[in-house]
């Protein structure tokens, strides 16, 4: 342990070491900050992507959910479609039964 005699020789040394590591913690704090900073924005980019991809989810759903409807509307209408295709060669069918009935009465 240092002596009174040594304490006071080296009191003159002791503000330049005391302003070192001041200057040495100004340092850390300012790189502190700064990090601190950089995860304040990092967190605050991570929370809009969280947003953004609750967002796509909800519309990637509701999409999902449109389409199925859409492919449902798409098969009834082709069922439709076949329904008056149906009816329509049925139609011609007998129209045809007929006129072939009035030409028959019209050459005999």
């Amino acid at each position: 342990m240092w002596g009174v005699s040594e304490s006071i020789a080296a009191g003159a040394a002791l503000p330049e070491c005391l302003e070192e590591a001041l200057r040495s913690l100004r340092g850390a704090l300012e790189k502190l900050a700064a990090a601190a900073e950089r995860h304040a924005r990092a967190e605050s980019l991570r929370t809009n992507h969280e947003e953004e991809l609750a967002i796509m989810q909800d519309d990637r759903a509701r999409l999902g959910v449109e389409l199925d409807g859409a492919a449902a509307r798409v098969k009834a209408l082709e069922l439709a479609n076949d329904e008056v295709q149906r009816r329509l060669d049925h139609a011609g069918a007998e129209i045809k039964a007929i006129l072939a009935g009035f030409e028959a009465g019209d050459g005999g």
